[in-house]
């Protein structure tokens, strides 16, 4: 797979196993995409790059905002501070919405980001998605070896109904994670809505990746479950644990 193709598909499973995007994303930190390309937009009066961080039903709002900021900045000192801040936080808080997500406030240059944030800003940085493929990677067999270690150590329902509830515990959480990580990679991830701009609801139809179903029912949505615990796989040499 090309590094055209692998990127995309890459940054979509990483948003859905390694960071929730309402909570952890760093388009609202003072060192964010979305800070440094409006900051260079105020100094070079060149708008274009920052209305692709909004949807076209808001290009309107950020226009003037933009414009009112820039005729503020003129008055020089405090002015200047204060109608750059308050371009900054207009800016951030339209294209959260136009995500889905709430707007909680400007946030420091600096924070703790999670580490598939860094890794792909780095990756689109060098135009090599290898990073992040291999972060990846670690995430999945990771998360496949949890859980799968889960089940293995719980015998499949039979005489015993304790030890068979205990099994199915396992089992609906494995399940769910898996179709969580397929639909990231395959469907979309957190950030979809700007996939296809000007999209009504990017967020409508995605489930939390990960959500375990109550242990009551584990196979109302899948026809019948393995006849017994499946074997845990042989182990890896190709990915550290």
């Amino acid at each position: 797979m090309t590094p055209k193709k692998l990127v995309p598909l890459l940054s979509l499973a990483l948003a859905a196993l390694l960071a929730p995007a309402a909570a952890r994303a760093h388009c609202d930190t003072l060192d964010g995409p979305v800070v440094v390309a409006a900051k260079a937009a105020l100094e070079s009066g060149k708008l274009s790059p920052v209305l692709a961080w909004v949807q076209p039903a808001d290009e309107a709002e950020i226009k003037a905002a933009f414009a009112k900021t820039r005729a503020a900045r003129k008055a020089g000192g405090e002015a200047r501070d204060v109608a750059d801040t308050w371009f900054l936080e207009t800016l951030v808080r339209v294209h959260r919405a136009g995500e889905g997500a709430p707007y909680t406030g400007l946030k420091p240059a600096g924070a703790d980001l999670d580490p598939a944030v860094v890794a792909m800003d780095r990756a689109i940085a060098k135009g090599d998605p290898a990073e992040v493929e291999r972060l990846l990677q670690a995430a999945v067999h990771q998360g496949l070896e949890k859980h799968w270690t889960r089940l293995a150590a719980e015998k499949a329902p039979a005489d015993d109904v304790a030890a068979g509830r205990r099994w199915v515990a396992a089992y609906v959480p494995l399940v769910h994670w898996a179709e969580g990580v397929n639909a990231a990679a395959t469907q979309g991830g957190a950030h979809a809505g700007h996939a296809d701009a000007g999209a009504a609801d990017p967020h409508a139809a995605h489930a939390k990746p990960g959500a375990q179903a109550p242990a009551a029912d584990p196979h109302a949505a899948h026809g019948r479950a393995p006849a017994r615990a499946p074997v845990k796989p042989a182990a890896d040499t190709h990915h550290a644990h």
